[in-house]
């Protein structure tokens, strides 16, 4: 299926799904309800969704860093022909669950989650070890603004973007996790079949009843272990075909309210701080995601002037190495 191909009711359905995806027995028939059609067409809407690449799975969101887990942005300048290589070598720890390649002198950008056991140091000097690394830099998570990918499959991407976002205050404290919860976890991360009841499955595999799972699983997204529980879609299936980093150099004392500002527009799903080197001077990140570069540089200007800082990049991604869930606790 091409994205010119979806209808509206496709592309609703996508809308609705990414943010929250109904916790019911037969969370089809809800969606149904919702849209005055039957559930099996919901189901075979969705299943052809999944089936072309669009939806990537639909599953429990969890926080890293509430897990207990150690995550870090790491970028590595890489010899242009070895790239491959290095981004192979990369892809086959089990913590990293994004890399790209960027066009920057670090060319070659990764997220790396280590669980509370865990060495990063340990693994990420082996990651430096490989033939043609020239350097690397750790950007570790200093504060979190806002995580959380929509993308808008109704509208286009806006002329002039509004910073009308409710940002909420993130606190990242890690919980104390149990041997049980690790198995609800386990249960909860893995893509539901789009069959009419596919949490009986997972309730049946832990051995409790739905509502029982419904509540634990309202149980994490109240106390922040679950972002939510929801489907992820594939960016350039779905037509967002330019992935922007938009790097800031902000003033010390003005981080948190140009940050928060940032964080308050909708085409915004990422924004944290992050430590600055003698070679990289940008203390503040977030992503972007629009359907063209052209998209994605009217957006990135508009911020720009709302916050009134001029000394920003964007880094836009030319090739997706790695990009799925961190499967965490197994």
């Amino acid at each position: 299926m091409l994205i010119h191909e979806l209808d509206n009711i496709d592309k609703q359905i996508l809308n609705d799904i990414q943010w929250a995806f109904p916790l019911a027995d037969r969370p089809f028939l809800e969606l149904a309800k919702k849209y005055q059609i039957s559930e099996d067409e919901i189901i075979q809407r969705i299943k052809i969704l999944k089936d072309t690449g669009i939806i990537r799975q639909i599953s429990a969101i969890f926080d890293t860093r509430k897990l207990g887990y150690k995550s870090a942005l790491v970028a590595f300048a890489v010899d242009k022909n070895k790239i491959d290589n290095v981004a192979n070598e990369i892809n086959k720890h089990p913590g990293v669950s994004h890399n790209y390649e960027r066009n920057h002198e670090y060319n070659v950008w990764f997220t790396l989650a280590i669980p509370p056991d865990g060495d990063m140091k340990a693994d990420l000097d082996k990651m430096a070890a490989l033939d043609g690394v020239l350097k690397y830099r750790v950007l570790p998570t200093l504060k979190m603004y806002k995580i959380g990918v929509k993308l808008d499959m109704v509208n286009a991407d806006p002329e002039k973007p509004n910073p009308d976002d409710d940002v909420k205050n993130l606190e990242t404290k890690s919980e104390k996790i149990s041997g049980m919860d690790k198995e609800y976890i386990r249960q909860l991360q893995k893509d539901i079949e789009i069959i009419k009841e596919p949490f009986k499955t997972i309730a049946e595999n832990l051995r409790i009843s739905s509502s029982e799972l419904f509540n634990k699983i309202k149980e994490y997204e109240n106390i922040g272990i679950m972002r939510r529980f929801a489907a992820i879609l594939r960016h350039r299936q779905a037509g967002f075909t330019a992935n922007g980093m938009i790097v800031w150099k902000i003033p010390e004392d003005k981080v948190d309210e140009k940050g928060l500002k940032i964080a308050s527009f909708p085409q915004v799903s990422h924004c944290y701080r992050r430590p600055v080197y003698p070679d990289w001077e940008f203390n503040l990140f977030s992503m972007i995601h629009a359907r063209t570069i052209e998209a994605a540089e009217k957006i990135a200007k508009e911020i720009s002037s709302v916050i009134k800082i001029e000394n920003y990049k964007i880094l836009f991604s030319s090739r997706e190495f790695k990009k799925e869930r961190v499967r965490y606790f197994e």
